[in-house]
């Protein structure tokens, strides 16, 4: 397999669903995949709701006095689509695998899903990844959860999709090392200070333990503020800059890495019989 390079965006972010806010967003974001292409990038990852916006819990609650269930009218679904449309043209005429957070919404009843997009490199939605564990907040107001992993190759690599607080649940990043990922793809809205956050060192971790690269993409519009990355199990591969300004970064995936390599050989062979031994006793 032969080394692949991809790319983790930085510098979009808002909290606002509304027309204006989603243009804006979508602008940004067809503007990094032009610099990741010109990069040499295969993929690009992009922030939990990174075409739609995150909305505040309290900015979608229906009443303005307490937190109620989510009054989704607030975004503007036909702009969203518009805007999700042109990035998924945008996706093919690059050539670039773009992976972009996004509300999603089945129909207008019910609940949306906290999605991310997998775009394909002829510009076609190859798959959805639905968050599936969800917030106190966004299970009791907001989001439907979703039901299933969501894993796709690109030149011969797998990459599984994962979202925000599922940053906290190793088991979503051993699930996807037992289904034979090379890396994880993990969205979050996280903008804390990178001082004060554990989010900023959980992907360093989920790598160490999996021997998967960990992708980790993050707002970043403020200074200081947790940055996007890529992780191998030894170490940063790189990270974006602290400065709050819009960027894309650049890691190159290589499978004959020492660090990596030597979890393909012994690591994840060694689990992975464990793992059948254990089913082979339950049954």
């Amino acid at each position: 397999m032969a080394v692949l390079r991809i790319a983790v965006a930085q510098g979009v972010g808002t909290n606002s669903p509304d027309a204006e806010s989603i243009r804006e967003q979508g602008r940004r974001v067809r503007e990094l995949m032009g610099l990741a292409a010109e990069g040499g990038a295969r993929l690009l990852l992009f922030t939990e709701g990174a075409l739609s916006g995150y909305p505040g819990k309290r900015l979608m609650s229906s009443d303005p006095d307490r937190l109620a269930e989510s009054d989704w009218s607030r975004v503007d679904w036909q702009v969203l689509a518009a805007e999700r449309q042109q990035t998924i043209e945008r996706a093919g005429q690059l050539g670039l695998w773009t992976v972009v957070g996004s509300v999603h919404r089945e129909s207008d009843s019910g609940r949306p899903f906290n999605s991310l997009y997998v775009i394909s490199d002829v510009g076609v939605v190859e798959a959805r990844y639905d968050k599936r564990y969800l917030s106190n907040t966004e299970s009791s107001f907001m989001y439907a959860a979703g039901d299933h992993t969501t894993i796709f190759s690109v030149d011969g690599m797998r990459f599984g999709c994962a979202l925000c607080i599922e940053a906290r649940l190793p088991e979503v990043f051993v699930e996807y090392e037992s289904l034979g990922a090379d890396c994880v793809l993990l969205a979050s809205y996280s903008d804390g200070p990178a001082a004060e956050s554990l989010d900023d060192r959980r992907p360093l971790a989920h790598a160490l333990l999996t021997d998967m690269w960990i992708a980790f993409a993050v707002p970043g519009t403020a200074p200081e503020s947790v940055t996007s990355g890529v992780a191998a199990p030894d170490r940063w591969l790189a990270r974006g800059r602290a400065d709050g300004t819009p960027q894309v970064v650049f890691a190159d995936l290589d499978p004959d890495d020492r660090a990596v390599h030597a979890g393909y050989d012994r690591g994840r062979p060694w689990r992975a019989r464990h793992r059948e031994a254990g089913s082979t006793r339950k049954a």
